[in-house]
């Protein structure tokens, strides 16, 4: 027997199951259409989305401009084609059941064009957008203009509620539901605000009930909130059904349907699941967008997490504070005479390069490392609006700077995520997760290496399995 009813959402009934999103290729055309085909709301991820030549194979996103600016519109170019492609393939897929979204990053490149070009050619096969990664206050004209129904993505009622009196009461009847992301529990980019302790979770329920009261009294008890983040058994949210506190409730499945038989991630990303443990999942810092994010703690992150440990104050020149000489490759540099021993051990083990950071510290590498670092900063094109690694900001006004130098302690999130959605090594690159992903080694449901199609996911959630 079925927990869940159906609902309105975008415009038509259907199971309150959303599939999430997840960035770079991790959904596409098949998953989400075989999503909304099995009568819930499939979800087209519109970040560098795939696009294929006349045998089917996938176009590679290879940049030619020589400028930032003109790698950044073939970055756009290949956002809409791809965008378009992907959502063709969903609809035919769907075979016209349930429903397909969208999925942006607002803190992408290139946003409102991508989801400008994507919406305009694709009129009556989308039906909705969900948007988060910032404050899209354009979202909801955007979505109006099309004439499709908008989802944003936050983290908080306060978060809403500055939305909402900003930009969405204007257009409020293209709301299609507002998604609350656990920013503790959900894969990909987190809303941690400065506030809230990464290492201290807080109970979601009060957090959507908050929610849920600020929603109606804004007259928005129809509208449906989408619980996102630490979602796998729906005997666990038993109490949130038909609950007024609560009121109208979907729940969204971002890192579960990974391992089906339509998830368009590597077999190796896949089998690589089923091994993951408590623990496994790092919820860090080093994302060039500044936001939290949470991925398995592979070797990819520790390095990075040992970057970031091997570093020191420093000054180009000699003060009483900084008056230990140490020699970083060609270059002179001073620190604190505490600080000395350890540069040097850094450097004995080959860590030599010292690379400066926006903090005013050096962190220590080795060569190859600083290399490929200067080579990826040099290859940016703009795939973010503002970016720590690059130092790009989308932005005429400012020249297209952030006006602080690029951070060697971040890496460039384009490159990795592409290069991982494609069959790169796992170890090498960074491999978003949500917290449940530990789940897999232990659900039943997987066992004996049993991977399921869309649909026989989804009857298996509607049982509360």
């Amino acid at each position: 027997m079925s927990l869940l009813k159906p609902m309105m959402m975008s415009g038509k009934e259907v199971l309150p199951l959303v599939e999430g999103g997840k960035g770079i290729s991790a959904t596409n055309g098949i998953s989400a259409g075989a999503w909304a085909a099995a009568g819930g709301v499939g979800t087209v991820s519109c970040v560098n989305a795939d696009s294929y030549d006349d045998q089917g194979n996938i176009i590679p996103q290879v940049y030619h401009g020589k400028t930032r600016i003109e790698r950044h519109q073939e970055l756009v170019d290949y956002g809409v084609d791809g965008g378009i492609t992907q959502v063709q393939q969903a609809h035919e897929v769907s075979g016209g059941e349930g429903r397909i979204h969208i999925n942006v990053l607002w803190e992408m490149g290139g946003a409102e064009a991508v989801l400008e070009g994507v919406l305009a050619k694709t009129k009556g096969l989308v039906h909705g957008v969900t948007c988060g990664a910032g404050m899209p206050y354009k979202l909801s004209e955007i979505a109006a203009k099309h004439e499709v129904f908008y989802h944003p993505i936050i983290s908080s009622a306060r978060a809403f509620g500055i939305l909402w009196k900003r930009a969405y009461k204007k257009y409020g009847n293209w709301l299609g539901s507002v998604v609350y992301e656990d920013p503790w529990l959900a894969g990909g980019h987190n809303g941690l605000s400065n506030a809230e302790d990464p290492r201290d979770p807080q109970d979601p329920y009060p957090r959507v009930a908050a929610l849920r009261t600020m929603m109606n009294k804004f007259g928005l008890q129809h509208v449906p909130i989408i619980m996102a983040g630490g979602v796998w058994y729906l005997r666990d949210w038993a109490k949130w059904l038909n609950n007024p506190e609560i009121g109208l409730i979907s729940f969204q499945f971002g890192t579960r349907p990974l391992l089906t038989q339509e998830s368009p991630i590597p077999q190796i990303w896949k089998d690589a699941l089923t091994k993951l443990s408590e623990g496994d999942i790092l919820l860090h810092r080093f994302s060039p967008t500044g936001f939290y994010s949470s991925a398995v703690r592979n070797k990819f992150l520790r390095n990075l997490e040992a970057r970031s440990e091997r570093q020191v104050a420093f000054q180009a020149k000699p003060c009483e504070a900084f008056s230990a000489e140490i020699q970083a490759g060609k270059r002179k540099y001073f620190v604190q005479p505490e600080d000395k021993p350890k540069v040097e051990a850094w450097i004995s083990t080959g860590y030599c390069e010292g690379m400066k950071t926006p903090d005013g510290t050096l962190v220590f590498v080795k060569p190859t490392e600083a290399l490929e670092i200067r080579k990826d900063q040099k290859d940016c094109m703009g795939c973010l609006s503002h970016c720590k690694f690059s130092n790009w900001a989308d932005n005429p006004e400012t020249k297209y700077s952030t006006g602080r130098g690029a951070d060697p302690r971040s890496f460039c999130i384009q490159k990795t995520l592409m290069d991982i959605a494609h069959g790169g090594a796992l170890e090498d690159n960074l491999m978003f997760a949500g917290h449940s992903a530990a789940n897999f080694s232990t659900d039943p449901f997987f066992s004996n290496g049993f991977v399921p199609t869309v649909k026989q996911l989804v009857d298996r959630i509607l049982t509360g399995d």
